[in-house]
């Protein structure tokens, strides 16, 4: 094996007859001026060359899939191996961008994690292992009594499509009604669903009431909706005027906790995606970091008092907010003419957060100069400010208020950017947010 890449004569482009030797097994780096050769050398003339001889030994057969590139202008090219060239690129400036999600490493252990991952609950920390139905039936059974629910099968979580078929198929089989998208539907009469939204399909088999003597039916409804939805079965509690707040209890026949019925549908390499809404957490989508009103920010001076434009727009220039100001003062105890550093920690608390449940009497001016009395929480502040910024369409008063903006953690997933489910998946005791944040020399 020649130690030394030779190149003579070498004239493509504007290449000028030139002569080179290159050792081998070397990072060489070529520099020169814009226009002095350096891709038509590197590009153009040596990987192009390394690149014809490779495809040129491959059979006919498989010359056929490949593209074979224009032999270069040079006279002898020798020491050459086989090449492979790395298209450049402009970096990602999507906030979602990691380095692993850039370079697609990520996209691996994704795959990893839902192949070989080991689940674990989250409050007991014990090996999800697959539940009976008996498990799921005394589960159910332990709702309070005379509670109806809904027994659904989930066929569909999530996917794009129209579900024509699906729907059409289940209704020969002879079920009624299905929940799609949140909303219960008679499949005698299915709806028309766009084929490039994501929809969430569940299939009802079964409408109980919780009472003793109901065991048999619902293990038979039970086994039911395991076989239709490979092995998963959620409960759905309903209110006396349609479903309930409460979240619905999720079974599976695959992963689920003996202790507290902590229960996961499936591994899949998208519920460790923070792309995807399946796996990114909900409380930040996926970005790991949350904006928030910062009472550092939003408190100018507090050694100053509210009349005196402690907190800006909320002074006595801004009659409606300082208004109700001096009747949330008067309620909690405090002046609006005292420093703001002086209240306690609760009238401050109020002050910024809102009162919550208990009702405060406000006194509002008409235009005509008569006042009225008015009866209820207040908002609070912070709040105030986050509901405007949300629902304003003015771009003046949303840069007004971007300026007491910061950002922190997401409280609900620390950072990790994945939902419960994901971030409590492990390989060698190892989750893949804690993997997905080492350094690269330490992977």
């Amino acid at each position: 094996m020649l130690d030394t890449i030779t190149i003579r004569g070498a004239r493509t482009h504007n290449l000028k007859g030139i002569d080179l030797d290159l050792p081998r097994d070397k990072l060489i780096v070529i520099t020169g001026l814009s226009g002095s050769g350096k891709s038509s050398l590197a590009f153009d003339t040596i990987y192009a060359e390394g690149q014809r001889r490779y495809v040129e030994s491959l059979s006919a057969y498989a010359r056929q899939f490949l593209s074979l590139m224009e032999k270069p202008d040079v006279d002898v090219i020798e020491g050459l191996s086989p090449a492979i060239s790395i298209e450049q690129k402009a970096t990602s400036h999507n906030p979602r961008s990691t380095v692993g999600t850039v370079t697609e490493i990520y996209d691996y252990m994704r795959l990893l994690y839902a192949r070989v991952g080991d689940p674990r609950c989250p409050e007991h920390g014990v090996t999800l292992e697959a539940q009976t139905v008996s498990q799921m039936v005394d589960q159910t059974m332990a709702l309070p009594d005379g509670s109806k629910i809904l027994l659904m099968a989930p066929v569909v979580k999530n996917r794009k499509g129209e579900h024509a078929n699906l729907l059409a198929g289940l209704h020969a089989q002879g079920y009624i009604r299905a929940r799609v998208d949140g909303q219960v539907i008679d499949l005698s009469e299915p709806p028309a669903l766009k084929k490039n939204f994501k929809h969430d399909i569940d299939v009802i088999v079964d409408r109980l009431v919780i009472k003793e003597g109901n065991e048999q039916r619902m293990a038979e409804s039970f086994e039911t909706a395991l076989e239709l939805a490979e092995g998963v079965a959620e409960v759905m509690l309903l209110a006396e005027d349609g479903e309930s707040d409460a979240p619905n209890l999720v079974f599976s026949s695959r992963y689920a906790c003996n202790h507290c019925g902590y229960s996961l549908s499936e591994l899949e390499p998208r519920l460790f995606s923070f792309n995807n809404p399946v796996g990114a957490c909900t409380s930040c989508d996926g970005l790991g970091h949350k904006q928030y009103f910062d009472p550092k920010q939003i408190i100018f001076n507090d050694e100053l008092s509210l009349s005196a434009g402690a907190i800006k727009g909320w002074d006595r220039r801004s009659l409606f907010y300082f208004r109700m100001l001096q009747n949330v003062a008067e309620h909690y105890g405090f002046s609006v003419d005292e420093p703001l550093n002086t209240l306690s920690d609760e009238q401050r608390e109020k002050l910024l957060f809102g009162s919550g449940q208990e009702t405060i009497e406000f006194n509002y001016l008409r235009h005509q100069g008569k006042g009225v009395i008015r009866h209820h929480s207040w908002e609070g502040i912070i709040p105030n400010m986050e509901r405007r910024y949300r629902e304003t369409e003015s771009n003046h008063a949303r840069e007004d208020l971007i300026k007491y903006l910061n950002i922190q953690n997401c409280p609900g997933c620390n950072g990790a950017r994945l939902k419960q489910a994901a971030r409590h998946v492990f390989i060698d005791g190892k989750s893949l947010p804690e993997i997905g944040s080492y350094p690269v020399g330490d992977l």
